[in-house]
């Protein structure tokens, strides 16, 4: 599994948002500035995000972005999950996108693919936004 940019900034702008407190909305050009990210390319995340129902969105002075869930109950698999799609190495051993694979007629390989996709997806189901505040 590899993150691309789209999980990245899209972590990244959860945490941001999630160490505020009294859960106040947080202008977009304040994460940006925070990590450097691309304010276009961010705007376009929190898209997704806000039609996941992750964040919402206020419009004005006071607007910004605000967690719509607690981060207590956001985990790290759902976002990269969001944002890239399956965590297994291979969709052949993916639980979630399985596709068939010519890879399938080698069981051994299989079932180490499962082996990683099975690490990676126990370790990050079990990681919450808040964890990483």
């Amino acid at each position: 599994m590899r993150l691309t940019t789209k999980s990245e900034y899209a972590l990244l702008a959860l945490i941001y948002i999630a160490r505020k407190p009294g859960q106040k909305y947080v202008k977009i050009d304040e994460i940006t500035e925070a990590y450097g990210l691309s304010k276009k390319y961010l705007e376009q995340i929190f898209n997704a995000l806000r039609q996941a129902r992750y964040v919402r969105t206020r419009r004005g002075a006071n607007g910004g972005y605000m967690l719509a869930r607690k981060a207590e109950k956001i985990t790290l698999a759902e976002i990269v999950r969001l944002m890239d799609g399956a965590l297994a190495p291979t969709l052949a051993v993916s639980r979630y996108f399985y596709e068939n694979n010519p890879l399938e007629k080698e069981k051994k390989v299989i079932n180490v693919m499962r082996d990683i996709r099975d690490y990676i997806s126990n370790k990050i189901e079990s990681l919450k936004i808040a964890d990483l505040v």
